[in-house]
């Protein structure tokens, strides 16, 4: 096996050798293990960053056909997420395949497992003594990319036998370090902190410092993206300089680690703003490849029939708020309907040709096949304007009674089975609400104003009320501006109060300023803008949520990950409870714990979920195999992080032992929710869209009368508010369970 440079160098200082093996042949899989090992190392930032860098440069300098399959593999998936391919690998062929190579018996693995907790350290030690009489070839990051996508494409009789093979035949030319992460790249849980903003900021550098090799005539190329030779050689010395502990002084103006940050933050805004918009790493990676930098996103464009990241609203608790927040800004203020976010593409090939229809969820996953009276519904609008040639709709799917049109729950929606459905099995009618219009005959409307591309949306697709009543409707959000005046506006919050809608999304017309407040005591407010633009993937305060329930208390729900659970004492004794729930922190990858819940859930929810995360499954198990943060918790079991519920509480509180959102609030304690309680499963959300650590921060400062100090308010347990039956029951004493 070759000998790996240091990986977590500066990447100006860190040294690509092209000849570290045959140039232009593939690149050996152990390689790729070795950065990955290289990252569970280190959990600072900076180093991953480093180690990411140095990984994609090596690999854009020696092989750039390895990149792809090497941006999949570190981001534990295998595909774009509205082409949905999945592994599809259950536990016991894995593990049936690691007992076959390495001749281990079951009772021998779970010893394994048992003192390790993490399949890829069992793969490890299991197959430690193994020896081979031949040599196999080594392994490729290709023919691993490959022969995952064999796995997860493989269908017929004998599947589980077939993919096992692959495994077994994986396991087998695996050596050293290959195993533990081949292992953990089937379970798709690396636990080496890569995210897709680190990934995609790792992709931005390593293309600054590496020109394509396929790029021979850089006359006819801007070469400003990109860093030269004498820029990076001056930060390297700047660098080796300071790391030795001499001082050099250098001018800000000519600073060549200025320039170099400069080239640095304008490629990752470039590469992450085109991600956002087409999110698919293959268009991104072979235009890289070909083109560099250079005019990228004209390159990998917004596309209809590829789904662009939503714009999220932030929660306020009043209208006095939405008016404090908006300043004089006009806005407009819209139902919030209860029932699934949509992203509808349609488009014609050419003026004659069939219409294609793509349905998207807030997750971008493809749902086409759940709505087909949607399809329908949108075919026929293009037959009613035959001028109209593509668009992209944001839109709210909600169920609806088809005699009247009333809105009906999302749990009735809910009830639609996900796939293959026929018009003639529709028993849940629908209206599609559109609230925002995306692109429309070749036009890309992101800049536009939300005023222009209301009013674009309302005058080219009015709303539709077919014939038949079962059939999907078409229909725009009910609103009111700002313009009708502040009772006006009231009254129609008063309205959402007294209608099954979730409360109101508010949406500023135009772009403008309004008042920034200063990060310290210290500093003077200022004025910053506010744009009126679309920005997908960001949760901007131009879009406003003002949910009706609990508008006097938080003023909006959290989304949490449950990730461990306790034994239940009294009644619960059977069941998992109380349950540890988690935020997502998008700068490092990982779930952190921020309260525990009891509250909420039924006799039935707890019974399904000790049966989804049950002693001794795939999604259960003793050991912190997924790498969740608890803090100064310990839960008796820890879940495979899967899922995300609605939780709301009665306020956020400073907490002496949770570590979610630490150094937002308080530098030496983090938040926790005070009386959770569990409201409903989020089907539409997967982990990676629960709520973050910013978000809770922002809920706690926005605590209409909170104390100046309410540290431990908790009683450094994040729990919940016990019911007095409960506490009857002996769960009071879950104080004591850590």
């Amino acid at each position: 096996m070759p000998t790996y440079p240091e990986m977590a160098l500066d990447p100006t200082i860190f040294e690509v050798d092209p000849t570290i093996w045959c140039p232009n042949k593939p690149i050996p899989y152990s390689f790729l293990a070795h950065a990955l090992s290289t990252l569970t190392t280190t959990r600072s930032r900076i180093a991953i960053l480093n180690i990411l860098t140095n990984t994609l440069r090596v690999i854009l300098k020696t092989h750039p056909p390895s990149l792809l399959p090497s941006l999949y593999i570190l981001s534990n998936t295998l595909s774009p997420p509205y082409e949905s391919i999945e592994l599809g690998l259950g536990y016991s062929t894995v593990t049936k395949a690691i007992q076959h190579v390495s001749g281990l018996s079951s009772a021998a693995l779970k010893r394994l497992y048992t003192k390790t907790g993490d399949p890829g350290d069992v793969a490890f030690e299991a197959k430690s003594n193994v020896r081979t009489l031949i040599p196999h070839p080594p392994l490729l990051i290709t023919s691993v990319y490959d022969s995952m996508l064999k796995i997860a494409l493989a269908k017929g009789q004998g599947t589980a036998k077939q993919k096992q093979s692959i495994v077994e035949k994986l396991l087998v030319a695996a050596k050293g370090e290959e195993v533990r992460f081949l292992v953990r790249t089937l379970f798709q849980n690396l636990r080496v902190g890569a995210v897709r903003t680190s990934i995609l900021t790792a992709l931005a550098r390593a293309m600054v410092m590496t020109l394509p090799s396929s790029i021979s005539d850089t006359s006819a190329i801007n070469l400003s993206h990109y860093a030269d030779e004498a820029l990076i050689t001056a930060v390297k010395e700047l660098n080796l300089t300071k790391s030795g502990g001499k001082k050099k002084k250098v001018e800000d103006a000519v600073d060549p680690s200025n320039i170099l940050s400069e080239k640095f933050a304008a490629a990752e805004a470039l590469i992450k703003r085109v991600y956002v918009q087409h999110p698919n790493y293959g268009h991104i990676a072979r235009a890289l490849v070909e083109m560099g930098l250079n005019d990228l996103a004209e390159h990998v464009p917004l596309t209809v029939g590829i789904p662009l990241h939503p714009t999220l609203g932030s929660p306020t608790r009043s209208l006095d708020e939405v008016y404090d927040r908006l300043e004089n800004l006009a806005f407009s203020a819209e139902f919030k309907y209860d029932g699934q976010r949509a992203q509808i593409h349609g488009w014609k090939d050419s003026s004659e040709g069939p219409v294609s229809v793509k349905i998207f969820s807030r997750h971008l996953e493809d749902m086409t096949d759940k709505y087909p009276d949607v399809v329908q519904l949108v075919q026929n609008s293009f037959t009613a304007d035959p001028e109209l040639q593509s668009f992209i709709i944001d839109t709210e799917i909600v169920a609806i009674d088809p005699r009247n049109g009333e809105l009906r729950t999302f749990q009735e929606l809910s009830n639609r089975a996900r796939k293959d459905v026929q018009m003639t099995e529709i028993k849940i009618a629908v209206c599609v609400f559109a609230f925002d219009l995306l692109y429309l005959d070749g036009q890309i409307l992101l800049q536009e104003p939300f005023r222009k591309r209301r009013a674009l949306l309302r005058t080219r697709l009015p709303p539709v009320i077919p014939e038949w009543k079962g059939a999907a409707r078409l229909d725009h959000v009910r609103s009111v501006e700002s313009e009708a005046g502040r009772e006006a506006i009231e009254e129609f919050w008063q309205e959402a109060v007294e209608s099954r809608v979730e409360g109101l999304m508010v949406k500023l017309l135009d772009s403008g300023e309004v008042l920034e407040e200063p990060s310290n005591k210290k500093g003077r407010p200022r004025r910053k803008p506010l744009p009126a633009t679309y920005e997908p993937d960001k949760r901007t305060s131009a879009w406003l949520k003002l949910k009706k329930d609990y508008v006097t208390g938080l003023g909006d729900s959290l989304d949490l990950v449950p990730i461990g659970g306790w034994h239940g004492n009294g009644r619960k004794v059977q069941w998992w409870s109380p349950v540890l729930l988690a935020l997502y922190d998008p700068s490092s990858g990982k779930l952190v714990a921020v309260c525990k819940c009891m509250s909420g859930f039924s006799d039935v929810f707890y019974k399904s979920m000790k049966e989804k995360y049950a002693e001794g499954s795939e999604n259960c198990s003793y050991q912190n195999i997924w790498d969740v943060e608890t803090g100064g918790l310990k839960p008796h079991v820890y879940f495979k992080p899967q899922e995300v519920w609605e939780i709301r509480g009665a306020d956020v509180t400073i907490s002496p032992v949770s570590v979610a959102a630490l150094g937002l609030v308080s530098q030496s304690r983090g938040l926790s929710l005070r009386f959770p309680r569990f409201m409903k499963v989020r089907e539409d959300k997967n982990i990676e869209q629960a709520s973050i650590p910013d978000f809770l921060a922002g809920m706690y400062r926005g605590q209409q009368g909170k104390r100046e100090k309410v540290e431990g308010v908790d009683d450094g347990d994040l729990l919940d508010a016990t019911m007095e039956s409960e506490a009857q029951e002996s769960e009071a004493d879950l104080s004591n369970s850590d």
